[in-house]
């Protein structure tokens, strides 16, 4: 048994598997990956790796299995530790790029798990590939620990991304939470006592979202790298197969040696000299039907807007986010030895879902000089409408 020092968690144990695991390349490559992908460029000390989310969630996993009886509790170990090895460079950031060209989502590990390193490691420990694959996908009823509606993973990401960002918003009880979770009618469900501590996993959720996950800046930095990406694709520097197995400074690497659009591009994020905003709108203040006509193609977009203000094409970015969803709030709780949905019995839940719909925006980005004529021609594409809520500061001041 080794013993290693976590500054969330305290110390985390971690047996002879984990240990041999955590030594292959594949698992290595994590550390060299940041969480929150570009947050760094908003949180400065936003730095920290999917191999330490890794290591928490298999800490919190193991916590769980202690209480709750499970079959094959090693695999659901193994399955805590291997969560995240699929993610590419700047993790959520080239997901979506990479699940277009390979069919490849972060958590179809089995193509990752077959390489040598780690199928030597779970030949010698007996633990089957294909179990860890489906517990990682959630399809498993025991793999809900992991993928489901209130689960480790993101247990850890809270606390952990709010730790490292330094924002208040991590304040979860978490030994409350995980003593509180166990399997009714083969669900994975909350007990009565675990209300409180759910709810505030919830509410931390909700304000981390606008502030940390959809912070405006790192939305621009992430729409610059996946234009970038996409534009060193389609000139065939980039091979698509090769970027899932990247970490954040290859893929920089590869960008700033592909040299043009793509190159200025990554040399901007470097440097901090990101493009600004032109359009940040609420779902309420812009037409749906546009939004909804151009979520899948927005390069097709900001073509006719950068031709409409006058813009070399390219310098317009258009971001439309999918639209927000709390599936926390859909999470089961046991009140008189019945099921009943969380938001049905938390009144702070149930008001949270509207309040987290009004934090969606969609942005319009381009360099500073062409910003009054973006700004002016997306106003007018998007029949921009006058928003009645309140205007947080960062947009009072044109930040």
């Amino acid at each position: 048994m080794k013993v290693v020092r976590d500054p969330v968690h305290g110390y985390i144990e971690l047996d002879e598997l984990a240990q041999a695991l955590l030594d292959t390349p594949q698992m290595q490559r994590l550390r060299r990956i940041r969480q929150l992908g570009l947050s760094h460029l908003v949180y400065p000390g936003a730095n920290h790796t999917r191999f330490e989310h890794s290591l928490g969630t298999y800490h919190l996993t193991c916590q769980l299995l202690k209480q709750i009886d499970v079959h094959q509790p090693e695999e659901v170990k193994v399955a805590a530790l291997l969560h995240d090895i699929g993610h590419g460079p700047f993790s959520h950031v080239t997901e979506e790029l990479i699940r277009r060209y390979t069919r490849h989502g972060h958590d179809e590990i089995s193509h990752i798990i077959r390489q040598p390193e780690i199928a030597g490691v779970l030949d010698r420990f007996s633990i089957k590939p294909s179990a860890i694959v489906a517990h990682v996908k959630g399809e498993t009823t025991i793999g809900n620990i992991l993928n489901s509606e209130i689960d480790m993973d993101r247990m850890d990401y809270l606390v952990r991304d709010a730790h490292y960002t330094g924002v208040a918003y991590g304040v979860i009880d978490l030994e409350r939470l995980i003593h509180s979770l166990k399997f009714h009618e083969r669900r994975f469900v909350i007990g009565a006592g675990g209300l409180q501590a759910a709810e505030s996993l919830l509410v931390s959720r909700f304000f981390m979202h606008p502030t940390v996950y959809y912070h405006h800046v790192s939305r621009i930095a992430e729409t610059m790298l996946l234009r970038a990406c996409e534009h060193a694709l389609s000139e065939g520097s980039l091979d698509p197969v090769r970027l899932q197995f990247m970490d954040d400074a290859m893929l920089e690497a590869a960008l700033m040696e592909a040299g043009g659009y793509a190159g200025e591009l990554m040399e901007r994020i470097r440097n901090r000299r990101l493009f600004k905003r032109s359009l940040y709108a609420s779902f309420t203040s812009v037409s749906g039907d546009v939004v909804e006509r151009y979520r899948g193609s927005p390069e097709r977009l900001e073509q006719e807007l950068a031709e409409e203000a006058g813009v070399p094409e390219g310098y317009v970015l258009v971001d439309i986010p999918e639209m927000p969803e709390m599936s926390e709030m859909k999470v089961m709780i046991v009140v008189n030895d019945r099921l009943v949905c969380l938001e049905q019995v938390s009144p702070i839940v149930g008001n949270l879902e509207q309040a987290h719909l009004d934090n969606w925006r969609m942005g319009v980005y381009t360099l500073p000089e062409h910003r009054e004529r973006v700004t002016s021609a997306a106003r007018e594409f998007f029949q921009v409408k006058k928003d009645s809520r309140q205007l947080d500061l960062s947009e009072m001041l044109g930040n």
